[in-house]
């Protein structure tokens, strides 16, 4: 029993002396630099590709970056902390050519930078030993060939029955594209695809990208094909054929309703053509949005008043039905007017210190409306205001304007009123005397 503790204690002691001689052995490698800094290691990564930027710079000056001759790839030397080098990973390195300061074709070397995409490799932690390019990039730069062709478009889908599609509209019918002359002229047009999907009912307008395609029909690869553009918008409109009611709004006021008018619109629909995006919810045309029934006068009549407008379809519609000029006929179907006099007058805001005489004490008003309505009405039924706010300071006659109001039916007033006001300052009234009282007479004495 004895002899297998000694084995299990053997055994512990042997795995701690291992830990303990992992230790410091991390430690020493860790420290083992001048003046105990931590000790540094070299790492090798290859292959790491080159990042060219700003190359439509390039382009602006009839220039591009020829693949051929350039260097596409980079190998570097590493230094840091065994820690660090040995983490960091090809993909977090970034090998920067920048082309903004090239400004002619041939090969030349630019200079490069190195940064790191992850925070833990920055700040100088880890530095660049060896470069396999030495101080600069080979870049082959040549002059841009250009050619302009031709763009065309597919049409993929159908549109709903009832409704017509136009020609496609492109924002380009022709671009300028660049490139080596060898990948230039094979191009013999672009295209783009739109997709309108199964039975639309309005019109489709979408970004595409170009493709582009020889003289047999056969897609070219475009990597090294750059165009003045990138996309063409390409739209479909689609039309589609509706009737609209014409239609006159009226202004109605008391006495004169919509409801008591008769009215019809000749003719009273039209046929039009146009987007379907645009007619989508369009189901009117209207004529007229203030025809004001006032203007019809306040007088029973049995004659239409005839007022002829211009039928102008929504833009960018066109009128199919041929008719250019519609006529809206109106009247009142029950209509009359009356005078009614009323001595219903009311002084108000008279100032204090002042007394108002009335000198017109009836007034004619003339009111319309159905005949039912203005026959009910009698004078005390009309209600006359004379505002005198603005003459608080004034004294003589005056001709002051007057409001008036009826009520009872839907009835409205015809005119202007005015009533003759006398405005005079408060006498002051002499104090009064106090009455004699008269002697009673003596009663006769009994006999």
């Amino acid at each position: 029993m004895e002899t297998n503790n000694n084995s299990s204690r053997k055994i512990i002691y042997f795995l701690l002396s291992v830990l303990v001689a992992c230790g410091i052995w991390l430690y020493a490698d860790l420290t083992s630099g001048p003046n105990g800094a931590p000790r540094t290691c070299i790492r090798e990564i290859t292959d790491i590709p080159i990042e060219y930027t700003r190359e439509a710079t390039l382009t602006d000056r009839g220039l591009m970056l020829v693949e051929d001759g350039s260097d596409l790839t980079v190998d570097l030397e590493l230094e840091g902390t065994r820690s660090l080098v040995t983490k960091l990973d090809r993909e977090q390195i970034r090998f920067v050519v920048d082309l903004s300061n090239v400004t002619s074709a041939g090969v030349q070397n630019i200079g490069y930078s190195v940064s790191y995409t992850d925070n833990e490799f920055r700040n100088g932690a880890i530095s660049t030993k060896n470069v396999s390019i030495g101080g600069g990039a080979t870049v082959n730069i040549s002059e841009l060939y250009r050619r302009t062709i031709d763009v065309s478009c597919e049409l993929v889908g159908n549109v709903a029955e009832t409704y017509t599609a136009g020609q496609v509209q492109l924002s380009h019918t022709e671009i300028e594209v660049r490139g080596l002359q060898e990948d230039i002229d094979p191009i013999s047009y672009a295209k783009v695809t739109l997709d309108i999907g199964d039975s639309v009912e309005e019109t489709v307008s979408q970004e595409l990208e170009l493709q582009f395609y020889d003289q047999d029909g056969n897609l070219l690869d475009d990597s090294r094909i750059h165009a003045t553009v990138e996309t063409i918008q390409a739209t479909l409109p689609v039309f589609v054929t509706k009737e609209l009611r014409l239609v006159v709004n009226f202004i109605e006021a008391p006495g004169a309703r919509v409801r008591n008018t008769d009215a019809h619109i000749e003719p009273e629909t039209i046929t039009v053509s146009g987007d379907a995006t645009q007619l989508k919810n369009v189901e009117t045309l209207t004529l007229d949005n203030h025809f004001n029934l006032l203007d019809l006068g306040t007088s029973a009549s049995s004659n239409y008043t005839t007022t002829y407008y211009p039928i102008i379809p929504p833009e960018g519609c066109q009128n199919l039905s041929g008719v250019t000029r519609a006529a809206l006929k109106i009247r009142f179907e029950d209509m009359t007017s009356a005078s009614v006099p009323t001595e219903n007058i009311t002084l108000a805001n008279l100032s204090e210190g002042r007394t108002a005489t009335l000198l017109t004490t009836s007034l004619p008003v003339q009111i319309y409306g159905t005949e039912a309505d203005v026959s009910a009405v009698t004078g005390e039924d009309i209600a006359v205001t004379v505002d005198l706010s603005d003459y608080s300071s004034a004294s003589g006659t005056y001709t002051i304007p007057a409001e008036v109001r009826v009520s009872g039916g839907d009835l409205g007033i015809a005119g202007e009123y005015q009533v003759q006001v006398t405005i005079r300052e408060k006498a002051e009234e002499p104090p009064e005397e106090p009455a004699e009282n008269p002697q009673e007479p003596e009663e006769p004495a009994e006999e």
